[in-house]
């Protein structure tokens, strides 16, 4: 199966400094590429993403954009080519410290609670600076859910555990996998609202979708993965 990759730029440019030493992008990969049984996936891919910015991954489904996003949080081995995260190659210690992945599940013990998962998560990785499980919980609106095992809540209610997770984590890159999916106008709404705070906060995020849904920031740089 061959991949071809579509990239389009669409980034406001900044002013520099001359005589300053441009940042490195929070995340850059070169020539990426993933194969399956020695069928190629996706790949090679070129892109980078700085502070601030947003990238949204589009293609259809089986186009390789979950297992890009896998591949980006250590879950998966490339095939080929390099990961960096501020200028670093890729290492599982700092993809710990830099990566965050919202995938299709909460990634958490669906036997306890959200409470649970995520004092346990906060006690493993610290939290970002200003930020407690309560108050994870209450601006994601799972409050009173906040004692139920995650496997008697409904999809959307999952997902909402699965954003306070960002919420209380630090990590400074989102990798997230069609966000949008199992939530109603308001939680879209709210996966908006948090990524464009995330941004503004010297953050960045990396978003999937297969178009369902129209990704709010117009600013956004697009790979588009095709089989």
């Amino acid at each position: 199966m061959d991949s071809q990759v579509r990239y389009s730029e669409n980034a406001s440019l900044h002013a520099m400094n001359p005589s300053s030493t441009p940042a490195a992008p929070l995340l850059s990969v070169h020539r990426l590429a993933f194969s399956r049984n020695d069928e190629p996936v996706f790949g090679p891919l070129d892109f980078s993403l700085d502070r601030g910015e947003t990238l949204l991954v589009e293609g259809d489904n089986g186009s390789g954009k979950t297992t890009l996003l896998r591949v980006l949080a250590g879950m998966l081995p490339a095939s080929d080519g390099e990961i960096r995260f501020a200028g670093a190659t890729a290492t599982r210690d700092n993809r710990n410290g830099r990566a965050l992945l919202l995938g299709h599940r909460p990634g958490m013990n669906e036997s306890l609670s959200a409470r649970e998962n995520l004092v346990f998560l906060a006690g493993l990785y610290g939290t970002r600076s200003g930020t407690t499980v309560a108050s994870a919980m209450q601006r994601v609106g799972i409050a009173a859910w906040l004692d139920e095992p995650l496997n008697t809540l409904s999809a959307g209610q999952k997902k909402r555990v699965g954003l306070a997770r960002l919420l209380l984590l630090p990590g400074e890159v989102w990798l997230l996998d069609e966000p949008y999916a199992n939530l109603d106008r308001h939680g879209i709404e709210l996966v908006n609202a948090l990524i464009a705070e995330h941004c503004a906060c010297g953050g960045a995020a990396l978003v999937t979708s297969h178009g369902a849904v129209r990704f709010a920031d117009p600013g956004a740089r697009h790979v588009h993965l095709t089989t």
